[in-house]
Parts: structure tokens; sequence; C-alpha cells
């Protein structure tokens, strides 16, 4: 009887795994507990939609930013010691956040969060596509993605139990705590990648020392130019998409419907909210499997054009059942490609250029996805919310476009 490929995985494998999925886990709860406050940060500091998407913008374009410098950094120092930096960043103004007494004041922390925000991914996305086999390696690029979807859920299920009696301070102040632990997992059970000492300790690498400062340049030129150019550019349009829709779903759900919004209080919306990232969740396990068996363009391409599909039906909804069964497809279309996002990346990279080109790819993306909660929210002043997530669909269908110019990597092994 053939051996299950669960059984076969390691004990440096299986902590990367765990340190990759709880580190982006973490990330992405201090990420979305924002998004849940963003009805009561609004109201406390009277602020309206557009004011209130540039606040969730800042986090995302410091992000793209703190990638791109993790990224470099992971490629010198190492991939375990760039993600605790990382962790320890976001980590600590996240807490900070539950202090700010002013929106400026507030957009300073989220500026700095999200630079630890940004180097997280990658960091993480390096440390379990380096450690894993290339026959498992679509698998687990997923379930690490699954991460976020869990941190998506955890706050969710935080602010449904906070929000109401304590308000949006203690939530954060609360967000601290698994985000520590994780730190000292990642610290205490996580190895570095044996890709990158090898590659540390080739001679060849060892001997350009001047022009090895400069390898973040190295994406830029011959070949590699035109693959980081065409996933950038895949990357930003999927990121644009997701970020206008999830940045806004919340407040779409508990916004009335005078405003383009389904009225639910904040234990509904919580509720719902939390019923989409099953949906997500399950999406990553899902898409794991297909692009390790169908191929990475073939997977990405059927996740988008169904997201684009349903994306606008759901915008349109006010019934609550409906909304409530239609919310985890949202969640599973919506969100299931990110999980081919770690493994697609790694292998159309060399290792010495690898953490230089995931930085800058995905938070590039992350970058240019900034303007999506301005760009809905602006909207929404004039067309409500619901209405306004079409342009999210959008996004996602042009995604689909541009993915056909990049490579089939399936079964590529790491250089």
């Amino acid at each position: 009887m053939e051996e299950k490929w669960y059984n076969a995985i390691n004990k440096m494998q299986r902590n990367a795994l765990i340190g990759g999925f709880g580190s982006w886990a973490v990330d992405a709860m201090d990420m979305m507990l924002y998004i849940m406050s963003l009805g009561a940060i609004m109201k406390e500091f009277n602020i309206d939609t557009a004011v209130a998407g540039m606040l969730a913008s800042v986090t995302l374009f410091s992000s793209a930013i703190g990638g791109m410098i993790f990224g470099v950094v992971a490629d010198k120092i190492g991939r375990k010691k760039t993600l605790i930096m990382a962790i320890l960043l976001y980590t600590l103004f996240t807490g900070l956040s539950g202090i700010a007494t002013s929106v400026n004041e507030l957009v300073i922390y989220r500026v700095l969060l999200g630079l630890g925000m940004g180097g997280a991914w990658a960091t993480a996305a390096l440390l379990v596509t380096e450690t894993w086999p290339k026959e498992h390696r679509g698998k687990a690029s997923s379930f690490m993605q699954g991460g976020f979807a869990v941190g998506y859920m955890l706050a969710a299920v935080l602010a449904g139990f906070i929000l109401p009696l304590y308000g949006w301070r203690v939530l954060f102040f609360v967000g601290v705590i698994p985000s520590f632990f994780m730190l000292l997992f990642v610290i205490f059970c996580c190895e570095e990648t044996t890709l990158w000492l090898e590659n540390k300790n080739n001679k060849q690498v060892n001997t350009v020392k001047v022009s090895s400062n400069f390898d973040f340049l190295k994406i830029f030129k011959g070949d590699m130019l035109k693959r980081t150019i065409l996933s950038a550019l895949f990357v930003s349009l999927i990121q644009l998409g997701y970020w206008g829709l999830f940045s806004w779903l919340p407040a779409f759900l508990s916004t009335s419907p005078a405003q383009g919004g389904a009225g639910m209080n904040i234990v509904k919306t919580s509720g719902w909210v939390f019923a989409m990232q099953v949906g997500a969740l399950i999406g990553y396990v899902i898409f794991g499997y297909l692009s390790d068996y169908a191929g990475r363009k073939r997977a990405f391409a059927l996740f988008l054009l169904v997201g684009a599909i349903i994306i606008p039906i759901y915008g349109n909804l006010r019934d609550e059942t409906l909304l409530l069964i239609i919310g985890p497809l949202i969640g599973l279309f919506g969100t299931g490609f990110y999980g081919g996002f770690g493994a697609f990346l790694s292998e159309l990279f060399p290792t010495n250029i690898r953490g230089a080109a995931l930085g800058f790819i995905y938070n590039f993306g992350r970058g240019v996805s900034a303007l999506a909660p301005i760009i809905i929210g602006t909207l929404a002043k004039t067309y409500g919310i619901g209405s306004s997530l079409l342009v999210t669909a959008l996004f996602y269908a042009l995604a689909v476009f541009m993915i056909a110019f990049l490579p089939e990597t399936k079964g590529k092994a790491l250089e």
C-alpha cells in the first residue's frame, strides 16, 4: 500500500509549515482586527468611508515597502531570522494601535505595523517552499496560506466577543497575545532552510563580494526581467481585487441598506465573516491539491473566473440567509488562489534572488492594492458599498488574462 504523503514529512518540514502557517495567521489576524473594527473607529474619530479606506490603504502600502526590504534581508541573513524580525514588528505596533488618540497617530502605528506584515509573507513562504519536496510544494504552500483564513476567523471571533463589550482598543491589545506565542515557536522550533545555507556557503556566491550587495537588481536583469514584470502585474491585479473586496466586506454586512449595505449587527457580521473564512480555508486546501495535480496556471484561472462571476451577485444581495450561503463560496473562490503564490513564485526564481523576488513581487502587488480600499470607499459614497464591489470582479478577470503569459512551473525542482 502506497504511503500517504503526509507520513513522509520530517520534523523540520512539519515545523516549517507550522511556523509559516502560524506566522501568517497572526499577521492576518492583526490586519483584520482593523477591518473588523472599521465601523467603531469611524464612529469614534468621526471619519467617512473614504478616510477609513485610506487608513487600510496606508497599511497595505507600508507592507509593500516592508516586504521588499525584508525579502532582500532574507536573502542576506536567512529566512528564520528575518521572519522573527517581522513578527516582532507587527506584534509591537498592533498593541500600540490600541492607544492611538487621533487618526494621525493611528496612521503612524498602522504604517509601522505594515512594515512587519509585509515581511512576514515572503519569509514564511520561503521557509516552507524551500523545505518541502517539489511533489508536495503546492499543497504545503496552500496549507501555509490557509493561516490567513484562520487569522481572519480568529479576528472575527475576537471582534464578536470583545467589540460590543470592551471596544476596539481592547481588541488590539488582545491581538498581541497569539502573536507573542507564535514568535516563541519560530524562535525555538523552526530551522533555517538547508537550501539557503547551501547557497550561502557556495564558493561562487561568496567570491562575488561587491555585486552580492545588489542581488535585488538581478530580478530586473536578463531572463528574470520579463518574469518579474509579468508576475508583478499578475499579483497586483489579484491583490487589487482581493483587498478591494475583503477590506469592505465587514462594512458591507454591517452598513445600513440605505448606504448599500446588508444592515446586520456586529455579532451577525462576525458570524457571516467567520463562515466566509471557513470557505476560504477549504479553498486553500483544494487549490493546493489542484495545483499539484492540474498545474499552477489552470488552478489560478479556475478560481479567479468563478470568483469574478459570484462577486457581483453577492454585492447585490440583502437577504441574510442567501448571504450566509454564498459567503463561503466567496471565501473559497475569492481567496483560495492565494494558496498558490508561494509555490508558483518560488519556482520562477533561483535561490540567491528568491527572497528578493518574492518580497518585491508580492509586496509590489500589495502596494498597488493600497489603492483598492480607497477606490471602493470613494465609489461607495455615491453608489453604495455593495454595488462598488463590482470593480473587484473586473480585477480578477484581468488577472486570468495576465497569467497566460507566465510559464507553468508544476513539478519544477528549486535551484
